[in-house]
């Protein structure tokens, strides 16, 4: 066990492939909410590092934090489908071994949060009261794994993948690079890209990133996001080169918010904030996005039939902001401390 700096800093130590991180303060901490915290492609659990230490200063004896350490480096390119189950083998283990946990959050970013939703497909339980629970009452809940499920947080993830209409900013939004991505991607990224880029439609199944936005078989994608009571997407809405605002923020085009400035000194990176309702996807909404394509469209309906709450996220003036997709994590200490500020703000926003 190795603990930070200070008496009161924070201690962790390895759980079976993972990093569990708990104040110090205390050794008979009474903490029993599990956040789990999933990194996005080629990445590791130190990715977190930074974060998980700011949540056991700030709410000590209220949290366990887990850095998962299943899908790192080059597994991740092994398909979200994979990784999830993998994310999903873990979070099991974890709370096996943690049976006084009593509620359960996740905050992934980037692929990691693709990864998370595909997790709690798989950890979803229905209610167990006899009635049936209606689809569109989000206080009518079930568990994830039994837990309580309280905060599902991401951070600059790619919810409506990567294919076309900028939603992958270094392809400048040029139709042909943009096309070109689609062929060669899998070269690179292997099964992860073509998931990324809604290329692996196999035997007429529709490609994995639209089977995530309804139930599906003995995967319950959206009852699962539906059972947490907050849902969370924070975005970059400019110089992040791999993640596009759209695809972040679950937006079509020409629903991206106008910004100027800061909403806060306290949060100076947090440009604009909204709190999206639950839509029925039956509900006819006018598009006229060019460029939209039927697969974005359906995948933009299904997410919104649960509510979101939306944090933008601007490091227009900051030195550091062609690193905007690793500065809004804080990825390392001390090359993307500029981002601290939006740690600080899932912090003191996170429902304990």
């Amino acid at each position: 066990m190795n603990c930070g700096p200070g008496e009161n800093g924070p201690c962790s130590k390895s759980i079976n492939g993972g990093r569990d991180v708990w104040s110090c303060k205390d050794s008979s901490s009474a903490a029993d909410h599990l956040v789990v915290m999933v990194n996005g492609i080629l990445g590791s659990s130190t990715d977190w590092k930074f974060a998980a230490e700011q949540f056991v200063r700030s709410l000590p004896d209220k949290v366990i934090v887990h850095c998962s350490e299943r899908n790192v480096s080059r597994m991740t390119l092994d398909g979200v489908d994979v990784m999830g189950e993998r994310l999903a083998e873990e979070v099991v283990e974890v709370i096996k071994r943690k049976p006084d946990v009593r509620r359960i959050s996740f905050i992934a970013h980037s692929l990691g949060g693709l990864v998370a939703r595909y997790a709690i497909g798989r950890l979803y339980r229905p209610p167990k009261t006899e009635a049936v629970e209606d689809a569109h009452d989000e206080d009518s809940r079930g568990t994830i794994f039994g837990l309580e499920a309280i905060n599902f947080i991401t951070v600059a993830a790619p919810h409506l993948g990567s294919r076309g209409n900028k939603k992958v900013p270094f392809l400048f939004g040029v139709n042909v690079f943009e096309k070109a991505a689609c062929h060669v991607v899998h070269w690179i990224f292997r099964i992860t890209g073509r998931q990324l880029f809604l290329t692996d439609s196999e035997e007429g199944k529709p490609s994995l990133l639209r089977r995530m936005v309804d139930d599906c078989g003995d995967l319950y994608f959206m009852s699962a996001l539906r059972a947490f009571k907050r849902r969370v997407a924070y975005s970059n809405v400019g110089y992040d080169h791999i993640v596009g605002w759209g695809t972040s923020s679950i937006r079509r085009t020409n629903e991206l918010p106008k910004w100027e400035d800061s909403l806060s000194e306290k949060y100076p990176h947090i440009v604009y904030e909204e709190y999206s309702k639950a839509k029925d996807s039956d509900q006819h909404i006018a598009v006229d996005d060019e460029g939209s394509d039927t697969l974005t469209e359906e995948m933009v309906r299904g997410l919104s039939r649960v509510s979101w709450e939306k944090v933008d996220v601007s490091f227009h003036s900051s030195r550091q902001r062609f690193a905007a997709h690793s500065v809004i994590q804080v990825k390392d200490h001390f090359m993307h401390f500029e981002g601290a500020d939006v740690i600080q703000h899932i912090i003191d926003h996170f429902r304990t």
